[in-house]
């Protein structure tokens, strides 16, 4: 039957009768690599609906996700990186800086919140991969810092949800030292009997993880995250062997008792309230 032969050959649409998709309206998942209506998306806390990927946040995402309404107030907002050691690689610090914050529209790699969880007041610092890496200097560690203190001070739990590939090399000793200070202001919070939940994301590496990061109460993790101190690929080339299969994913960290348990991202305010309402009142 001719309904269903071209006779035509060549038949191409005019330019200005040709439609796209607007772009934003659609997300395709990096895993699966299925397409989902961007608003689909948001509404399903930004994890795929064919696969369950769960997609890099950044903090205001956080923000949104886990604070009532999603009103906040953040805390020291304006802290912005120095140059104590006037450093240069292939531009100078300041310049990278500036550059970083016009790129990100952040002024460094963690951002530190003060509201109302599910009815109760909580303190929430989160890290932006976004920012250098996510990489931790002199800011990101003051910033937590104050968190702590924050918490102390008003008696509220803190929340610590990292994402970051380590310590900032231009900062070098300024920033290992962020390690210390951080982990001295999480065990005054212990001796107070102030919980500490810290979150584990995708992907949370070097001197993150060695200090504040596995220092909660509870350690959680998103599921799939990489968590490690070295990557895997430099383990693999030291020790000269092959890897487990999902060798420091949250999973298989988890199997080896270094997390208390992974968390959907679509049930993690609801987790995070439940465990509180047990721990603390």
């Amino acid at each position: 039957m001719s309904w269903f032969q071209r006779t035509g050959k060549g038949i191409n649409t005019p330019t200005e009768l040709k439609r796209e998709a607007p772009d934003g309206l659609w997300y395709q998942c990096p895993e699966c690599k299925q397409a989902t209506h961007t608003r689909e998306h948001k509404q399903n806390s930004f994890t795929c609906i064919h696969c369950n990927y769960h997609e890099k946040l950044g903090s205001e995402a956080y923000f949104q996700l886990l604070f009532d309404e999603g009103k906040y107030t953040e805390l020291d907002a304006n802290m912005r990186s120095a140059d104590p050691l006037e450093f240069v690689d292939t531009k100078a610090y300041p310049d990278r800086i500036v550059q970083t914050e016009k790129k990100s529209g952040l002024v460094d790699a963690c951002r530190t919140a003060e509201g109302i969880m599910h009815g109760k007041a909580i303190t929430i610092s989160c890290m932006d991969f976004g920012f250098i890496g996510g990489s931790m200097g002199s800011v990101v560690g003051e910033k937590i810092a104050r968190g702590i203190d924050n918490s102390l001070k008003k008696k509220i739990p803190f929340l610590m949800i990292s994402k970051s590939g380590g310590a900032r090399m231009m900062e070098a000793g300024f920033s290992l030292m962020q390690m210390a200070k951080t982990s001295a202001k999480l065990a005054l919070l212990d001796r107070a009997g102030i919980p500490y939940i810290s979150l584990l994301t995708d992907p949370t590496t070097g001197g993150v993880t060695a200090s504040f990061a596995m220092l909660g109460d509870f350690n959680i993790a998103e599921p799939g995250s990489l968590i490690g101190f070295a990557g895997p690929r430099i383990i693999k080339e030291t020790i000269g062997k092959d890897l487990p299969k999902d060798f420091q994913t949250a999973e298989f960290i988890l199997d080896h008792g270094f997390l208390d348990f992974i968390v959907d991202r679509k049930d993690l305010k609801d987790k995070m309230a439940s465990l509180l309402a047990m721990i603390y009142k």
